[in-house]
């Protein structure tokens, strides 16, 4: 959420800096502008009514008490005194309806954030690798899967209905594989303390990274309890140090392995084929609380951090910085890692790798400490998928497949999957 205060004093200039994102944008501070001038009339009153107030005081300090003067005071006194309750109330009732506008207001973009209005202007930063080369026509994971006997599509819909996959025998083991892989190099690697959380989450913790109330029909939700499914581990991670003030020296580094839900009501028709656009997913995500003077480094070393998983399971990959139109609702600044998938011949997003600067502390009030005597600040939150499972599995199937139809497991993942390659099924 957007600072309250300086939101409603320098609204040009917000509106300016969201503007960057597009006309939306700018549309929800439509309802912040007659606000902010009610706002500014109760102030301007209740300093007037103040004013007031002292001049009483100092007519009752200087009358007799006895005289008609003090009487007179003191009645003035209890007047102004009623009055400016009643203002600070009407304040607190305007300040109050501000804050719940402004949970719809999305972030504003940084100012290092290029121009653009879609993903057609997200500038690419780095490329890693180099496409395969087939002596064959590459096959879609969707057919390698299928033909391999590792992924049961049909199944699936028969328990769940559609944008739901079964895997099965190597298909299970190179999930399981991916998990533990992907955990260990951010733990042992990269620093990062691995944390378990729960799944289901109060309608609170969806608040606090943003999720509500703009996107509530994007979530699944659960009663009794008023409880929702997680579309990310970033919601409960995040959320772990909602309402303190952390002591510990910044930055706080958590790594997270859960399933993630998503009803995608906005995406029908979008990617209706393979594993790309699920329901139910797996993914590992990273989640730092730092400094806000860090927190351009931080961005840096956490998206460096999951590039290197892809980089270790040798896929071909591309980094992009996200133009301002193209900004999650709650990002100041956000690189995207695309993989190479051969049958579509194009990048597709395997991570999106975000800084939201202190736009989730605020909203769920998370402050840390900078020194022992400090006054406590907001920090700033990051988070970005040290990654999506799915897509990662259908990148090396596409990406390491073979003539025969095999697919060749990558070396450093071998340990882990127990083998150097999935073989097809015996006809």
């Amino acid at each position: 959420m957007l600072d309250l205060r300086h939101t409603v004093e320098n609204l040009d200039s917000v509106r300016a800096s969201l503007a960057r994102r597009g006309p939306v944008a700018v549309a929800s501070l439509d309802g912040v502008t007659p606000l902010a001038g009610r706002r500014r009339d109760l102030i301007r009153r209740a300093d007037e009514l103040r004013e007031k107030r002292n001049g009483a005081n100092r007519e009752m300090a200087a009358a007799d008490k006895n005289s008609e003067a003090f009487a007179k005071a003191r009645d003035a006194l209890r007047a102004v005194g009623d009055e400016i309750k009643a203002t600070e109330a009407d304040l607190a009732k305007v300040e109050a309806e501000l804050s719940e506008l402004l949970l719809r207001v999305p972030n504003v973009p940084g100012a290092d954030v290029p121009a653009g209005t879609d993903s057609a202007a997200n500038p690419v930063v780095r490329v890693w690798g180099e496409p395969p080369a087939f002596a064959f026509e590459p096959k879609a994971h969707w057919d390698l899967g299928v033909a391999l006997g590792i992924v049961d599509f049909e199944r699936a819909a028969k328990l769940s209905g559609p944008r739901f996959a079964v895997l099965v025998g190597d298909g299970a083991r190179l999930e399981r594989a991916l998990v533990q892989f992907m955990i260990d190099v951010h733990v042992r690697d990269h620093g990062y303390t691995e944390v378990l959380p729960p799944y289901l989450v109060s309608r609170k913790a969806m608040l606090g990274t943003g999720q509500l109330p703009k996107f509530e029909e994007d979530l699944f939700h659960v009663e009794p309890g008023d409880l929702f499914l997680i579309p990310t581990a970033e919601v409960p991670v995040t959320n772990l140090h909602a309402d303190e003030v952390i002591d510990a020296p910044l930055p706080l580094k958590y790594v997270a392995f859960t399933p993630c839900f998503r009803a995608e009501a906005g995406s029908y028709g979008k990617d209706v084929r393979g594993l790309i656009r699920q329901h139910q997913f797996h993914k590992v995500e990273l989640v730092k609380f730092v400094a806000p003077e860090k927190s351009g480094e931080e961005l840096e070393s956490l998206t460096a951090n999951a590039e290197e998983i892809l980089r270790r399971l040798e896929l071909h990959y591309r980094v992009v910085t996200l133009c301002a139109g193209d900004l999650g609702f709650s990002s100041s600044k956000t690189y995207d890692l695309e993989v190479w998938l051969p049958s579509q011949g194009a990048f597709r997003e395997i991570s999106s790798c975000s800084n939201f600067g202190d736009f989730q502390a605020r909203r769920a009030k998370i402050r840390y400490r900078p020194g022992p005597k400090d006054k406590p600040r907001l920090c700033h939150t990051l988070n970005g998928s040290g990654l999506a499972i799915g897509r990662t599995w259908l990148a090396i199937l596409e990406q390491h497949q073979q003539a025969d139809g095999s697919v060749r497991i990558p070396e450093a993942l071998r340990p882990y999957f127990g083998a150097d390659r999935i073989a097809p099924r015996a006809r």
